[in-house]
């Protein structure tokens, strides 16, 4: 009875998915610190990007000032990688980005903004349910 339980547990270890965070953990850990500046320069705008969900999608809104905004934002679900994907920055003429979701799987997100704009680098990041 112990032998088949130790094989049992062993099988189950066996098939249990584990997921890193990142593939690249230890590569994004040493640039760690130029994220940490990137969110004192988004935390020192006079108009802080925001965001909103809605049932059709996400809408973000960067700063009306700033030109030549650039970058990419990530969406990572912490229960399962295989939902995560990634999109470039692209505002309209008016600063204000849509990104739709009906074809995203439904869950929980960390939505990760890594832009630039004005040769300046920037970081936001949140949580949002699609």
């Amino acid at each position: 009875l112990f032998v088949l339980m130790i094989l049992a547990m062993v099988g189950m270890s066996i098939v249990q998915k584990i997921d890193l965070v990142a593939d690249d953990y230890y590569e994004q850990e040493l640039r760690y610190q130029g994220r940490i500046d990137k969110v004192a320069h988004a935390k020192q705008l006079v108009t802080p990007l925001k965001w909103e969900v809605a049932e059709t999608g996400i809408s973000i809104q960067y700063p009306a000032d700033m030109k030549g905004i650039s970058g990419q934002i990530h969406f990572y679900c912490p229960s399962d990688n295989r939902k995560d994907f990634k999109i470039k920055v692209q505002p309209n003429q008016s600063g204000i980005q849509f990104i739709p979701t009906q074809k995203t799987p439904s869950g929980r997100y960390k939505i990760q903004i890594d832009w630039q704009a004005n040769d300046v680098a920037y970081w936001n990041e949140g949580i949002v349910n699609i």
